[in-house]
């Protein structure tokens, strides 16, 4: 054999040599790293462990919160809905925060334990506000419009999460406790950005008759006739009306900007102002009320859009819109003779702007009383008490075989239904096809403030709303004229508008 070929043999012997020992190596080194890696294993599994039932705790814990946020919202809905000024509508609203309760679970189909006390009620939504009792709320309920849901309340038994690794790490942290707050109330009320004065500060009074029974008279108006609202002034001969800040609660600031034509026209379509109330505070008003911008927002009501940038899915017109006007054919079918004005006639009389027929002597001619009755009838004032709503059914209402006595020297009733709730006939006219749908009752109806006069004139001042007059639009505004018929007042429960939560 060469030496050449003897040291690639050699070499070639070593590499095989190299190879086996390599091989019966990597058994043994494997072997010792599998041990470390079991080793790490184990804290590992301690380490996910923990984690997990970190986890578990953590989510146990928002569990429960987000069931109690849920159960303390819908609680505080249903018993907000429920406040309209009175002792009942406190008792009513607890009723309703614990039914609404009752629909709910927590901790995992657990029934929710039910105290009054979670509920307290204010007159503002603000967290630092005054929040009562139930027992302190109906000694004073005219203003209690919100309603604050506060589970701590309870027993601690219904917030609290036992742990099941929090205490293994800090003993301490046995378990937590959870609780939520939610505060709702009213957000908007159903009442035009239109004010007048009241006529007379005497929520009711007497007006005698030959009857025999009183009739009753309301801040200065009378049900049944009709007023032009933009000529009116019980406390000159001058017209007096405002436009209402629509988005400043009694008692805020203002600001001139709020009453322009541009910002009330929206809130004169709906008829809704973004306050919760009227009353309670000085509102901010500016005068006159903006007309000859705005009768045609005000229109809509007759499913007449022209000329406004108000929609009919957001101002519907009304059910029917049949025009009661003095000098249309067949428009008055129910009085004869019929009248010579769309209203009572405006009369000048002890320094005060007001009509005809809140004369004392009224004068003898029928055509100057205006429409009557085409939506309120007048009423007795036997049955009536102040700071008491009326009742749902109403008050005693007369007959319209009282016209004689009630209006001495006018018109007799041919007619003895309501004009305004036919469905047919002479007194009825729908919306176009297109709104019929859509249109509702009452959009004619129009809620407006009745101040107490005199206020100071210009922009941005405080007012005081004594009521709420109920007016029905007879017939469409004019640039000078808003004609409606007064059929009541309306306490400031009943025209609430949406109930909403607050932060």
């Amino acid at each position: 054999m060469t030496p050449l070929a003897e040291m690639l043999d050699r070499r070639l012997a070593g590499s095989a040599r190299g190879r086996e020992r390599r091989q019966k190596d990597i058994p043994r080194k494997r072997k010792r790293q599998g041990g470390a890696f079991a080793i790490l294993t184990v804290p590992v599994i301690f380490v996910i462990l923990a984690m997990c039932g970190l986890a578990l705790d953590i989510g146990m814990v928002y569990n429960r919160k987000v069931e109690l946020h849920g159960i303390a919202r819908a609680v505080a809905l249903a018993a907000a809905r429920e406040l309209n000024g009175t002792t009942e509508g406190i008792g009513k609203a607890i009723e309703a925060g614990k039914s609404a309760a009752a629909l709910h679970r927590y901790s995992y189909g657990e029934p929710f334990p039910w105290q009054d006390s979670i509920i307290s009620f204010s007159d503002s939504p603000r967290p630092e506000a005054e929040w009562l009792s139930e027992s302190a709320a109906r000694a004073r309920p005219g203003a209690m419009y919100y309603v604050k849901v506060d589970t701590s309340a309870l027993t601690n038994a219904v917030g609290k999460v036992d742990t099941l690794i929090m205490r293994a790490v800090l003993s301490s942290v046995q378990s937590v406790v959870v609780n939520d707050k939610a505060v709702a109330g009213r957000s908007t009320i159903n009442v035009a950005p239109i004010a007048v004065c009241a006529m007379s500060l005497v929520p009711g009074a007497e007006r005698a008759n030959t009857t025999g029974t009183p009739e009753l008279v309301e801040y200065g108006f009378r049900r049944g006739v009709t007023y032009d609202l933009m000529a009116l002034n019980p406390n000159g001969t001058s017209p007096v009306n405002f436009a209402v800040d629509p988005v400043s609660p009694p008692g805020g600031l203002g600001a001139a900007a709020n009453t322009s034509a541009s910002t009330l026209e929206p809130f004169v379509c709906t008829g809704r102002m973004w306050i919760p109330r009227v009353t309670g505070g000085p509102i901010r008003v500016s005068s006159p009320f903006p007309i000859g911008s705005l009768y045609h927002q005000l229109n809509s009501r007759f499913d007449d859009y022209a000329n406004s940038t108000c929609n009919p899915y957001g101002a519907p017109p009304d059910y029917n819109i049949k025009r009661y006007a003095y000098d249309v054919t067949n428009g008055i079918t129910w009085m004869n003779p019929k009248p010579g004005s769309h209203s009572a006639a405006s009369q000048v009389k002890d320094s005060r702007l007001q009509t005809v027929a809140d004369d004392t002597n009224p004068p003898a001619s029928a055509g100057m009383y205006g429409p009557l009755w085409s939506y309120a009838r007048a009423v007795t004032a036997t049955t009536f008490r102040e700071d008491v709503p009326e009742p749902a059914a109403g008050y005693t209402r007369f007959l319209t075989s009282d016209w004689a006595k009630l209006y001495p020297s006018g018109p007799s009733a041919t007619s003895t239904s309501v004009p305004y709730l036919a469905t047919s006939g002479n007194t009825y006219a729908p919306p176009r096809s297109e709104h019929r749908a859509i249109s509702e009752l009452n959009r004619r109806v129009l809620h407006i403030p009745l101040l107490s006069c005199p206020v100071a004139a210009g922009t941005n001042v405080g007012a005081t709303a004594v009521a709420i007059g109920k007016f029905f639009m007879t017939v469409p505004a004019t640039s000078t004229s808003l004609y409606a018929e007064f059929a009541g007042i309306a306490h400031e429960s009943t025209v609430s508008g949406q109930v909403t939560l607050y932060p």
